[in-house]
């Protein structure tokens, strides 16, 4: 046994170095945001796209490109039928995505279609209103909404079934209200939720925390809970959280990347490693930061993994609701 074990050490390390000798950086690189600028998805790139040109993890820029569509299912079809072996091609996902995929909305393809590569960052969903709006807590607003459910316009920037419409239609049942009363206008991607409510076109809005952070900081949005297990950290720390103020809703909300199935090992090794050393970084967690997204780092095998478990949850809360079978 004694003189097995070095051989076999000496054979791992051959094989690691050999994994690393074919795993190089691609020459073009570009991240598919499957939505318009402005929202989560643009943010996702973005902060890859700044982070690893400062850190020197790729040499020449990355091409951010936009690719909206039924949040991801365009974007999650092309990269499998047509560009499904470009190892320079990151999509960005969200929770939101996963979501869409428990309910089969992403057409033929499953959630083992894709190579689900990085997790970098954690959003939580959040209910929020105009600053001058008369409702100043979740529950005034959910007393409003149950007393005239159409008087009360949500916005969102998704279809119903979506992970927006999801969080609202949660906060409503638990006050007792139909979601299927609910006056909801879908929209494509976070950013126009946002100009709709601030031109009064729409009431309220259902986003995620790190699209509202420029807004909030503006003073223009009034964000009445937050859907985590505890108030959030820093200039975030006065909004309370929907547990606290009796809805028992939590939305957290991954954000990642994953490449098309036929990238190969090696490829996607290089992606994996890269990750892994970019978000121990102080420029990546400023970056990270400077979007509104909280710590939470997942990569390769484990995030295939939690992924799954994550589409199942999904689809029985989506079952709950009459959205999935």
């Amino acid at each position: 046994m004694k003189k097995i074990l070095p051989l076999a050490l000496a054979s791992t390390l051959v094989a690691l170095s050999i994994s690393s000798a074919l795993a190089e950086a691609p020459d073009r690189t570009e991240c598919i945001a499957p939505a318009k600028p402005g929202g989560g998805f643009d943010l996702t790139c973005k902060l890859i796209q700044v982070s690893m040109q400062e850190t020197g993890e790729i040499s020449k820029p990355m091409r951010v490109t936009y690719m909206p569509g039924g949040v991801g299912a365009v974007a999650y079809n092309a990269i499998i039928a047509q560009r499904p072996a470009e190892a320079g091609t990151l999509v960005a996902f969200s929770g939101g995505s996963l979501l869409n995929l428990s309910q089969g909305k992403f057409g033929r393809y499953s959630e083992s279609d894709v190579k689900w590569l990085a997790a970098v960052g954690t959003d939580y969903g959040i209910v929020a209103v105009r600053n001058d709006a008369p409702w100043k807590t979740l529950g005034e607003l959910m007393e409003a909404m149950k007393s005239d459910p159409t008087k009360v316009v949500v916005g969102a920037g998704a279809s119903i079934g979506s992970q927006d419409w999801m969080k609202t239609a949660l906060l409503a049942r638990e006050a007792g209200i139909d979601p299927r009363k609910m006056r909801y206008v879908a929209f494509e991607g976070g950013g126009e939720p946002v100009t709709a409510l601030l031109g009064n076109h729409i009431q309220v809005v259902s986003g995620d925390m790190s699209e509202m952070v420029p807004h909030l900081q503006a003073g223009k949005l009034r964000v009445l809970a937050v859907m985590s297990d505890k108030r959030l950290p820093g200039e975030l720390a006065n909004v309370p959280t929907a547990k606290e103020q009796g809805y028992n809703v939590e939305w957290p909300i991954i954000r990642g990347y994953y490449l098309g199935p036929k990238v190969t090992d090696a490829e996607y090794q290089w992606w994996e490693d890269a990750f892994k050393k970019l978000v121990t970084t102080k420029e990546f967690q400023q970056q990270r930061d400077m979007r509104g997204l909280f710590e939470f780092n997942m990569f390769g095998n484990e995030l295939d993994a939690y992924v799954k478990k994550q589409v199942a949850d999904y689809r029985e809360k989506a079952k709950s609701f009459g959205l999935a079978k």
